[in-house]
């Protein structure tokens, strides 16, 4: 049994468009009695609504507890003493936060720490009371730092944006949750079942830098930012190069 930690954004899906036999080669994997493991820095959703949208949009029966998303990560950062939080992002990166039981503020001028994710619906005072935040000593933390994500049109501004943004105007770097970070990196170690983890993802600097830190073996797939000419973050070339995740069954196969 090997443990698969599949990215969503760019390896099974492409906004709502499912890859190509994405469907099929993960139920295959799950009947072969592999593990998977859903890992996206996707900050917008619930797990609940991932593992929604993967039924949805790719046709697999992905379950809550198969996933971890960034949002979950950087939940889990806080403490006690960094209530209330300021959340700037979307509707997951709320749930998780109030989920871990903190006290969610809209006033900048009492948070205790500013939890930042993608938001679609960004506004210059938003992002001016954010960096208010910072500026005056409140805690950052970034669910990830992505600079695009994969849609069927093309790149589109990811969190990083709002983080580089929020940074340069606070003049702070935040501490960040998502992939290839440790926060996400230990969660993803705590479920694994199987010593032989297998990281699929489309991204070099998040994917593939997460497979490196963590002794894990990388599988690049093409169907979204990457390309055959991405590396790890010491050069070395991924394990394993797909055209697309429906490819990840016969590579399987052949390594058992």
């Amino acid at each position: 049994m090997k443990t698969l930690v599949l990215d969503c954004d760019g390896v099974l899906y492409l906004g709502d468009v499912s890859v190509p036999g994405a469907g099929q080669v993960l139920k295959a994997l799950d009947a072969a009695g592999h593990q998977l493991l859903f890992v996206t820095n996707n900050a917008t959703k619930t797990p609940a609504g991932i593992a929604e949208k993967i039924r949805a949009v790719v046709g697999y029966d992905a379950e809550p507890d198969q996933v971890i998303g960034s949002a979950v990560a950087a939940a889990s950062m806080l403490e006690a003493r960094d209530e209330p939080v300021f959340v700037f992002g979307e509707g997951g990166l709320r749930s998780a936060v109030e989920a871990r039981g903190f006290e969610t503020t809209n006033d900048w001028r009492k948070a205790r720490a500013v939890v930042v994710g993608l938001n679609r619906s960004v506004t210059y005072e938003l992002v001016s009371d954010a960096a208010s935040a910072v500026r005056g000593g409140a805690r950052f933390v970034a669910a990830n730092t992505d600079s695009t994500y994969p849609t069927p049109d093309g790149l589109l501004p990811g969190a990083g944006t709002w983080v580089a943004a929020i940074a340069v105007a606070s003049g702070r770097e935040p501490e960040v949750a998502g992939k290839p970070h440790r926060p996400t990196v230990d969660l993803v170690a705590s479920r694994a079942q199987s010593q032989d983890v297998w990281v699929v993802g489309d991204r070099a600097e998040t994917d593939l830098a997460m497979a490196e830190q963590a002794g894990w073996k990388s599988v690049l797939v093409l169907t979204g930012v990457g390309t055959r000419e991405s590396r790890l973050p010491s050069g070395a070339v991924p394990d394993l190069i797909l055209d697309t995740v429906a490819d990840l069954l016969d590579a399987v196969s052949e390594a058992s």
